[in-house]
């Protein structure tokens, strides 16, 4: 689709889309919202950035636009999200797109008093984005009723079904058994666990395997330094953080490893927010804005942080420690170079860590290699990695006996057998 007009959408969210800066729909948005909004349910997978909540919140409001319902209170639309950073984004996402409508938005998650949670519910909420353990809670305490609901997005099933949250989930589908519509939205769906989810709760769906244009894609320079010991790593996170970014977003693997290079950082003179698992939400909110209004530079972040971190202009990705994985890895790059815009992601890699090179450059199909600042040159070369040697079979042992005694036979003069004999 050329157009926004083109997908059939009311002016107003037509104009709300225009407003955000949005010219034309996206690759998954053009693939998703004709079939949405036909009623069909979804599966869908979109690499991060690409446009995805607008993809299943446009077509959701325009059936809540084309099939009011004035005496009802109770929520209609359902958005299922694994973190609460994700819950916010979405919400404040959908805001915008609802700006220009009598449509509502609330978002309930964990860490949140439950008075603010009543004040939520009880309020006429259209839209409703949360988190599946603090839904289940209230639907438990028969705060929450999932009965008016007709529509149903599961956001980022790969990350929840990760995060252990299958089984909340599927009852919360249970509950939500009079819905007329499911959308299932994933970063990947390889392998069994995210089909095997979708074929339980969704009914003939169409899906999409988005392929985003080239301007769609994120544009993320990635390289890595190599780190001949923590202090050498040090030198080089001061030296990007000094003359290179403009704002970053720092990842390290453990809460302690964070707060030991936070108040590293703070002892230097840098300014800094931080965000990791089991902290309060006013914390984490207060960390997030100061981040997004360009107040502080630099959010050094676990990997919480790694999916449902939207900010726009963010221009470096610093990976401080490697992650646990390749998928990690790529949702961690994947918060700068967002919405087709530049972006660099640099690892610092110390000998331990240079398995990842490898593993990176083929899960992401793309260069992973080496530079050099010439005043913090590394001075140890890369480590090799050893290829392992085949297992002897039996075969091979048996075939280099054979060898072994016809060179026995040969130096005592023995004629070899002819092929007749």
């Amino acid at each position: 689709m050329s157009s926004f007009e083109a997908l059939e959408l009311d002016n107003e969210l037509v104009r709300a889309m225009y407003s955000m800066g949005f010219t034309k729909p996206t690759s998954i948005q053009s693939l998703v919202i004709p079939d949405a909004m036909e009623g069909a349910d979804i599966l869908a997978c979109a690499p991060t950035g690409t446009g995805k909540t607008a993809a299943f919140i446009l077509p959701v409001c325009q059936f809540l636009l084309d099939y009011p319902n004035k005496e009802q209170s109770s929520v209609r639309a359902l958005v299922l999200v694994p973190t609460r950073e994700l819950a916010f984004q979405v919400g404040e996402h959908a805001e915008q797109l609802c700006q220009y409508t009598d449509l509502t938005v609330g978002v309930i998650t964990g860490g949140i008093n439950y008075g603010t949670d009543r004040e939520t519910l009880e309020s006429k909420i259209d839209i409703l984005v949360a988190t599946p353990g603090r839904l289940l809670e209230h639907i438990q305490t028969e705060s929450f009723d999932c009965r008016d609901i007709e529509s149903l997005i599961l956001d980022e099933a790969d990350r929840m079904l990760d995060m252990g949250f299958g089984a909340v989930v599927n009852q919360i589908v249970e509950q939500a058994q009079w819905r007329k519509q499911t959308m299932l939205f994933s970063a990947t769906l390889e392998g069994r666990g995210v089909r095997n989810f979708a074929r339980d709760i969704l009914n003939d769906p169409k899906e999409h395997n988005a392929s985003p244009s080239r301007k769609e894609k994120a544009k993320t320079l990635q390289w890595y330094h190599l780190c001949d010991n923590p202090k050498h790593k040090d030198a080089l996170l001061d030296y990007h953080l000094t003359n290179t970014i403009d704002s970053c977003v720092v990842f390290v693997k453990t809460r302690e490893r964070l707060h030991n290079l936070k108040d590293r950082l703070f002892g230097l003179g840098f300014n800094v927010a931080y965000l990791q698992g089991e902290m309060p939400q006013d914390k984490r909110l207060a960390a997030l804005n100061s981040f997004k209004s360009g107040e502080v530079k630099i959010l050094i972040a676990t990997d919480v942080a790694a999916r449902g971190l939207d900010v726009p202009d963010v221009s470096h990705v610093i990976n401080y420690d490697m992650p646990r994985g390749a998928d990690v890895y790529l949702h961690r790059i994947g918060r700068t170079g967002r919405a087709g815009s530049k972006g660099v992601a640099i690892s610092l890699i110390e000998a331990h860590d240079f398995i990842w090179v490898g593993k990176v450059a083929r899960y992401t199909e793309d260069a992973f290699k080496a530079r050099v600042i010439d005043t913090l040159r590394p001075k140890n070369k890369p480590p090799t990695i050893s290829k392992k040697k085949k297992p002897k079979t039996k075969k091979t042992a048996k075939a280099k006996l054979g060898r072994k005694k016809v060179s026995a036979k040969k130096r005592k003069g023995a004629r070899p057998a002819s092929p007749k004999e």
